[in-house]
């Protein structure tokens, strides 16, 4: 579950409305999200262990009288699945966006902002499922606290509000491709075998694991051209095994390209160098 933290004492306002503590009963403040890009409107493709930033941009409309300074108010983007109300998942950001005036009136401050959010796989990507469209939410959370406890009493006090449906994000597996062609070198009009492996992310081990039953394009490139070129297609196997066989013709490299899926992103293996004698 993503943290939300507005105050050294707070220890996360999504993680806390889960757990059905009771808010602060103030007003619900008129804030207007509009025009929110996530990753630039690309797919954001997650492997198991490094942590991917990801921007996000939008704009914001506010009360002209609404001071939000990142200690005890804050405003910005998360991610979900699933309901706003019941989400499967969350994603979130600790940071504050940075945000620039674009326009005023006598009520309302309108700003454009910029903020990343940094998804984790460890923390935040629990299985399959995940690998799916997310949406967009816009939040607003304050805190009133007294911790000083000397005169034996403490009092915390949270508002949170969240708008949904704001925009989409795709979150895809990252993917792992190999080629090996064999033997090198070899006689001209012999035959090449060419192996390898499909593997994608899988967030439940924290692994890669082999992709079954995926097309998988086998290319050449002459040596000395820039140029790939489609060979022939073929069907990864059991754990992703990928293996096929060509006429050796010509020096150059040889290599697996895989497209990618709704779920798993786009991957091309480095190329194989063989000398045709």
């Amino acid at each position: 579950m993503r943290k939300f933290a507005i105050g050294a004492a707070v220890s996360g306002a999504l993680a806390l409305s889960a757990l059905a503590v009771p808010t602060a009963s103030a007003a619900t403040p008129d804030l207007t999200f509009s025009g929110v890009v996530v990753n630039g409107g690309k797919a954001i493709v997650v492997g198991t262990t490094s942590t991917v930033k990801i921007p996000v941009t939008y704009t914001l409309t506010r009360p002209a009288d609404l001071v939000i300074d990142y200690k005890t108010t804050a405003a910005g983007i998360s991610l979900y699945r699933g309901s706003l109300s019941e989400p499967d998942n969350e994603i979130g950001n600790d940071d504050a966006p940075t945000c620039t005036t674009t326009a005023t009136t006598d009520t309302t401050v309108t700003e454009s902002c910029t903020e990343t959010i940094a998804l984790d796989p460890y923390d935040y990507l629990y299985e399959a499922a995940d690998a799916t469209t997310w949406k967009a939410a816009g939040y607003y959370g304050h805190i009133e606290q007294d911790t000083d406890d000397s005169d034996g009493h403490i009092s915390l006090d949270y508002g949170y509000d969240m708008w949904g449906g704001l925009g989409t994000a795709q979150i895809k597996r990252a993917a792992k491709l190999t080629a090996n062609a064999t033997p090198e070198p070899v006689v001209k009009g012999k035959t090449l075998t060419v192996t390898g492996t499909l593997t994608r992310a899988n967030w439940e081990t924290s692994k890669y694991s082999g992709y079954t039953s995926q097309s998988v394009a086998l290319q050449f490139r002459a040596n000395g051209s820039d140029t790939y070129t489609t060979v022939k297609t073929v069907t990864s196997g059991t754990a992703g095994a990928l293996k096929t066989t060509v006429k050796a013709s010509a020096d150059g490299y040889y290599r697996y390209k895989f497209a990618g899926t709704t779920t798993t992103g786009a991957k091309t293996a480095a190329g194989d160098f063989v000398d045709v004698k």
